[in-house]
């Protein structure tokens, strides 16, 4: 379920790992993998309201999508069953590099 990277906070086991399959379906429109197995994820925090918050990062800071991927995002994560609300601060501290991404990215873009 974990990315290593990631900081989750949650007690709630199964709607973490539904919220992290909704993380799964949005991609970064210049690279073909997900935005979890790009390691974009830094911390995820469900409170006890359902009330998710993503503390995230882009590939780089002038990403032509930085306005509207966070919000596609958010979007995903509130259509999650049970979840309340979802808001997103985005970050550029540590900026992403590619060593970020999990081995299944790494693999699928030739890194591996």
């Amino acid at each position: 379920m974990n990315n290593m990277n990631v900081n989750i906070v949650s007690n709630d086991p199964q709607l973490t790992q539904q919220v992290i399959d909704a993380l799964k379906t949005c991609y970064d429109p210049e690279i073909p993998v997900d935005i979890w197995e790009l390691g974009l994820i830094y911390e995820i925090d469900i409170n006890d309201e359902k009330e998710v918050k993503l503390l995230m990062t882009l590939t780089s800071p002038n990403c032509p999508v930085a306005e509207s991927l966070p919000a596609d995002i958010a979007d995903k994560v509130r259509m999650v069953r049970g979840v309340k609300s979802c808001d997103i601060k985005l970050t550029f501290t540590p900026p992403w590099i590619k060593e970020m991404m999990s081995e299944v990215a790494q693999l699928e873009l030739g890194f591996m």
